[in-house]
């Protein structure tokens, strides 16, 4: 079975045949993955940056941590039926913490994470929890079922960020997540939704035809000017940042209107440094985000379900899993939006 793995610390992955998947155990179900998604933390793994030392005890791995297939076997007190098709919540907590005991299960203590700390989607067969698999609704294929985990870390930011009825909303980051915020930005009511990026030409256009046409490129001018010019001179009443890079937050702060709130999602290889003063004059409110709770996969679930093709858009290359590495430099060079690996 041909994997795409990350066997070491330090730039790369490798493909490598490996045994099937084991039979799945009680509580378990082994799922035929039919599409998996290259994400933003994927790509960050493969590069080696900071932040992803965790995985170190752990490796091999096979990675993959948005996707979506079927099931072909099930253990014991499963409820799930072989051939049902399924989209995987990544997170597993461990059920016996001190959070997990108060209910908390997306703060467990002793979290694992499927496609970073054990094996994921980026093969044939991969066995999981059967709790951690959702089933699609009807008009849901698999392709948009791998869609689900990053529409819900977007669908999450926003839901942080408190994003109301009439709010002239920031997305700093024109990929996957920063789609996946102005879609439910958009969904929660924002009256105005504006994208920056820095010369992001495909994903710009991904933006386009998602229906969003306030496109800031702050490679041509400062974002400061850019939302000045774009507002008529009234500063922004939530920032949603999901580049990964740490100046855009103070770039984001400066455009917020006071008491103004700035959710953090995107992985940041350094700190930043925060003029503070300001920051408490202007009651400023910095808030991260990270995953999504379970409300949030059936919410999205349910959304997506309406008008399952609006999301399509969010795909830009298809790719056999052999070509996998390829698909990674596409992501990284942002060349491509969503590449969707087919094992």
């Amino acid at each position: 079975m041909l994997t795409l793995r990350k066997t070491r610390p330090g730039f790369g992955l490798d493909l490598a045949d490996a045994a099937e998947a084991p039979r799945p155990g009680a509580g378990e179900v082994t799922v035929r993955v039919e599409n998996a998604g290259i994400c933003g933390s994927d790509v960050h793994a493969y590069e080696w940056t900071d932040g992803y030392g965790f995985m170190v005890p752990h490796l091999p791995v096979v990675m993959g941590h948005e996707f979506a297939g079927r099931v072909v076997a099930a253990g014991a007190g499963t409820a799930l039926a072989e051939g049902t098709a399924v989209t995987v919540m990544p997170g597993i907590a461990c059920g016996a913490c001190s959070a997990c005991a108060r209910g908390d299960q997306r703060n467990c203590l002793r979290r694992e994470a499927i496609g970073l700390t054990r094996h994921g989607g980026f093969s044939r067969y991969v066995t999981v929890p059967a709790a951690n698999c959702l089933p699609l609704p009807a008009g849901i294929d698999t392709e948009l079922g791998a869609l689900t985990e990053p529409l819900g870390v977007g669908c999450q930011a926003v839901l942080t960020g408190a994003v109301g009825l009439g709010d002239t909303v920031l997305v700093m980051g024109p990929g996957t997540i920063g789609q996946a915020i102005a879609l439910f930005a958009r969904a929660a009511g924002a009256g105005r939704v504006l994208v920056a990026g820095r010369a992001d030409g495909p994903r710009f256009e991904v933006m386009r035809q998602l229906g969003f046409d306030d496109i800031l490129d702050v490679a041509e001018a400062p974002l400061a000017d850019m939302v000045m010019a774009a507002t008529g001179g009234r500063k922004v009443d939530v920032v949603l940042e999901a580049t990964g890079h740490p100046a855009s937050v103070t770039d984001g702060l400066g455009v917020l209107r006071t008491a103004g709130v700035l959710v953090v999602a995107g992985i940041h290889p350094g700190p930043v440094s925060l003029p503070l003063t300001d920051f408490v004059r202007a009651r400023h409110q910095l808030r991260a985000t990270h995953g999504c709770d379970r409300f949030t996969w059936d919410k999205v679930l349910a959304t997506m379900a309406r008008e399952p093709e609006r999301f399509r858009p969010m795909i830009t290359h298809r790719m056999p899993l052999g070509r996998g590495l390829e698909g990674f430099e596409l992501s990284r060079q942002r060349a491509a939006s969503k590449v969707m690996l087919l094992p």
